[in-house]
């Protein structure tokens, strides 16, 4: 199977909750829109971003479908669903995704092996999982929770043999690791999508596909901008870089709360709920600092956007 999953950016998406902390499925439509009006290449859905270990499957299945519902046809939809350990589930529930006609499936990395098991115990799961899913594209996130499992660049090189994987989601926030990786998958369809804002230039200019990260959530449309202009504009990709790497301290806030705070500032209908965190520690002073980086990135927009 010929997959090639466009460059670019991929917003790891937010879940919004009503006030009784349910699903908000009507908010999924609007939250969607503010990504897809943002230079996106698509959108990664039901990650650690969305809370997915405080979902239940039904719960993330119903959010797939609506999402799959409401899509522009040009959007790219990534999702991974995956926090089962044991095999028969993730099988059950990876079906159950890739029947909603998702673009590739996501697998999390520290889903197929404990901490103290070494990659062979990993390749071994990865295979006989994908092996029941048939050719349908794949990709693999190194999500931190509940631990990070980071993915050697030999192993990323098996696993483009072993399934039709398209995307990673790399979360190690080290360059020279990154292109070790590249290195490893070069002439494969594996492409490397980088989730650090502050490395994020250096590893495009290596290689990388694209970002997909938390940072995403607070102004998609920069991002964007750097991923095309790397090559042709040095000097605005620098500029961009600078300011991105440094505005990605809004991390260290209380995400994904302040991150849906964000969003909601631009209008769209959404609470600052989490299940994950406690949004009445998101202070007065995290709201300042929200808006006062809001409104440096509409000014960044107007210069270096025009």
């Amino acid at each position: 199977m010929n997959i090639n999953i466009p460059n670019g950016v991929y917003p790891t998406m937010v879940t919004p909750y009503t006030k009784a902390h349910q699903v908000d499925y009507a908010a999924l439509e609007p939250l969607l829109r503010w990504y897809e009006e943002r230079g996106v290449a698509g959108v990664f859905a039901i990650c650690l971003s969305s809370e997915i270990f405080s979902l239940s499957f039904a719960e993330r299945l119903g959010i797939l479908h609506e999402l799959m519902r409401v899509r522009k046809p040009e959007t790219v939809m990534l999702a991974s669903g995956h926090t089962a350990y044991d095999p028969a589930t993730q099988i059950r529930e990876a079906q159950a995704f890739v029947a909603e006609g998702i673009d590739a499936y996501v697998f999390i990395s520290n889903r197929f092996a404990a901490k103290e098991e070494d990659d062979s115990v990993f390749l071994r799961r990865v295979e006989a999982v994908a092996r029941e899913l048939g050719d349908i594209p794949l990709g693999i996130y190194e999500c931190p929770v509940p631990y990070k499992r980071l993915l050697a660049p030999d192993t990323l090189r098996r696993l483009t043999q072993i399934g039709n994987f398209c995307f990673l989601k790399d979360t190690c926030c080290d360059i020279a690791q990154m292109e070790a990786k590249m290195q490893a998958v070069r002439g494969t369809q594996l492409k490397l999508f980088n989730a650090n804002a502050a490395t994020l230039l250096d590893t495009l200019r290596l290689g990388a596909a694209g970002f997909s990260g938390i940072m995403a959530n607070f102004h998609p449309e920069l991002y964007a901008k750097l991923c095309a202009c790397h090559q042709t504009q040095p000097e605005l990709a620098e500029r961009l870089q600078s300011y991105l790497g440094f505005s990605s301290l809004a991390e260290c806030q209380c995400y994904p709360v302040n991150a849906k705070y964000n969003i909601q500032l631009d209008g769209v209908p959404i609470e600052i709920l989490s299940r994950t965190r406690d949004a009445a520690t998101f202070s007065q002073s995290n709201r300042l600092e929200i808006q006062q980086l809001r409104q440096i990135t509409q000014q960044m927009k107007k210069e270096l956007l025009a």
